[in-house]
């Protein structure tokens, strides 16, 4: 899974979290348990966790704990 930061075009700067293999609904329930955890927005679709504002290095321990292996 690799992790890294992008802005968008309206200026608003988001992480994105990609490669996850796992089923829609164990994605979408990652995603909500990020966000709960990091109080953030954020959203799940195509594959790509998106998580408002740069949270890479609040976001990196948690999903380490969680089992994955987070690149970038």
């Amino acid at each position: 899974m690799r992790l890294r930061m992008e802005k968008r075009q309206s200026g608003k700067t988001v992480t994105v979290a990609e490669g996850f293999t796992r089923e829609k609904r164990l994605m979408e329930r990652l995603t909500s348990d990020l966000k709960r955890r990091l109080a953030t927005g954020g959203s799940f679709h195509g594959g790509v966790i998106c998580l408002q504002g740069d949270v890479r290095d609040r976001v990196r321990p948690l999903l380490v704990e969680m089992g994955f292996v987070v690149k970038g």
